[in-house]
């Protein structure tokens, strides 16, 4: 009896965890490292993701369960696919787009942002990496080495420099997904199923968190979390802090 594909996908799932778990340790480790810097200088930390699903990598950082309060998400409408799939795709390939939206936020010297993007070639991601540079800001990077790699130069989706978001970034959260993303094949079907993409960087950027406020707690400082508002006391918990972040962080 073959094996289900629901039990093929955990398998590969689990799997590919695994390998981040001992892949990224040492940058899980700087990374984390930058981000309880920022927060213990009670400074906001940008996270951007742009790129159709690369987008949900700054909405599960930002006003999340467990999270860190300090996360502004720049959720830009041209890239998230509620503004339309084929236009989100079109702006995410427009050379001078992320640009402007890392002017919009105003990122400057010594501020932080977290880049997400899977396959980091488009021109929005390496646009914004290039100019949050040129500004002083720190970047961490959630990409796939492995994609960008294995990307051909002339790709329709790469920034005109032809560079990858791994290179432009202080400290790299590789993600390791191969080109097309999904992993399972089904006899007598084209295409495969089942992406991993998502998953990877939901566990690299929550590692990072949990490892940054660890960090913080060694340190004695007890950073503000998210309680989710449907727990017991949630609301209120929140309550306390939504005064010290309301006009800091655009989306909250």
């Amino acid at each position: 009896m073959s094996t289900r594909i629901m039990t093929q996908y955990l398998q590969r799932i689990t799997k590919h965890l695994e390998v981040l778990h001992d892949t990224n340790t040492t940058s899980i480790q700087l990374a984390a490292r930058m981000l309880a810097d920022q927060i213990k200088n009670d400074k906001i930390v940008y996270a951007y993701g742009p790129g159709g699903h690369s987008n949900l990598g700054s909405q599960e950082l930002f006003f999340r369960a467990g999270g860190l309060m300090h996360v502004s998400a720049m959720l830009d409408e041209g890239t998230l696919l509620s503004g339309g799939a084929l236009r989100s795709m079109a702006i995410e390939r427009t050379p001078g787009y992320g640009t402007i939206v890392i002017d919009d936020y105003n990122l400057g010297q010594d501020d932080l942002l977290i880049l997400i993007n899977a396959y980091g070639i488009n021109a929005a991601v390496i646009d914004a990496a290039l100019e949050a540079r040129r500004r002083g800001v720190k970047i961490i990077g959630v990409t796939s080495v492995r994609h960008a790699q294995a990307t051909a130069a002339e790709h329709p989706a790469r920034h005109p420099s032809k560079k990858n978001l791994y290179e432009v970034v202080d400290v790299v959260l590789d993600s390791n997904i191969e080109v097309g993303d999904a992993v399972i094949t089904i006899e007598g079907v084209d295409q495969p199923v089942g992406p991993l993409s998502t998953f990877a960087t939901a566990y690299l950027l929550n590692s990072m968190v949990a490892e940054a406020v660890n960090l913080l707690a060694q340190e004695g400082v007890q950073p503000p979390i998210w309680r989710s508002g449907n727990a017991p006391d949630g609301d209120e918990v929140n309550a306390q802090f939504i005064d010290r972040f309301k006009g800091r962080i655009k989306k909250l």
